[in-house]
């Protein structure tokens, strides 16, 4: 299957997109004061850990979109260069 330039470049800026968001939700997540991520003796909460295991399934489903999406943009810009 061959993904076209605007297709391909939208999942690139997704994969980006979603490092850049779930990063910052993660440090927020880490840094939370509220009570919610973290319980009066400093332990992980039932609300930190689902947090974490989303953040981290992001993580890897926003990789797998960008590495489409690089992957796609990649063979359009070899087939307009010189081979080597």
């Amino acid at each position: 299957m061959k993904l076209s330039r605007r297709v391909s470049w939208f999942l690139l800026a997704f994969g980006v997109w979603s490092w850049f968001i779930w990063i910052t939700f993660v440090k927020n997540l880490w840094n939370d004061g509220s009570g919610l991520a973290f319980d009066d003796a400093g332990d992980p909460t039932p609300y930190f850990w689902v947090h974490l295991l989303l953040a981290v399934t992001s993580f890897v489903l926003g990789t797998a979109i960008g590495v489409l999406g690089f992957r796609g943009v990649r063979p359009v810009r070899r087939e307009t260069g010189h081979s080597s």
